[in-house]
């Protein structure tokens, strides 16, 4: 498994390095994550647990450090994550079973062509 805490300071650091080159990209992407927070319709514990399970369904380890650790120090426990796991593991499955439908569906359009 990874060093989490050494992958994200090394993460922040390159991160840190493309905004020097395309600063309006990482303005963008700021601007964006912000977004959410300015409502306050959800609290930032409850923003943190959506992230970790969106993490999880598009597989990006860099959202895993930064949103695993910005739960926490939101309050979250690791019941309430692992909660929120569950969430995104139902979605996968969800999510295979209904492209499996679409691919039957292909397969009935294109044995008929």
């Amino acid at each position: 498994m990874l060093d989490w805490v050494e992958y994200r300071s090394q993460l922040m650091g390159r991160i840190g390095e493309i905004a020097k080159l395309s600063p309006g990209t990482v303005q963008g992407y700021q601007a964006l994550s912000a977004a959410g927070a300015k409502t306050n319709h959800l609290d930032a514990k409850t923003r943190e647990l959506i992230a970790l399970a969106v993490s999880v369904t598009t597989r990006c380890d860099g959202c895993i450090t930064v949103h695993t650790a910005e739960a926490l120090k939101n309050g979250a426990t690791k019941e309430e994550i692992a909660e929120a796991l569950g969430v995104a593991v139902a979605l996968n499955a969800g999510a295979a079973l209904v492209y499996s439908a679409r691919v039957m569906d292909a397969t009935e359009a294109y044995s008929k062509a």
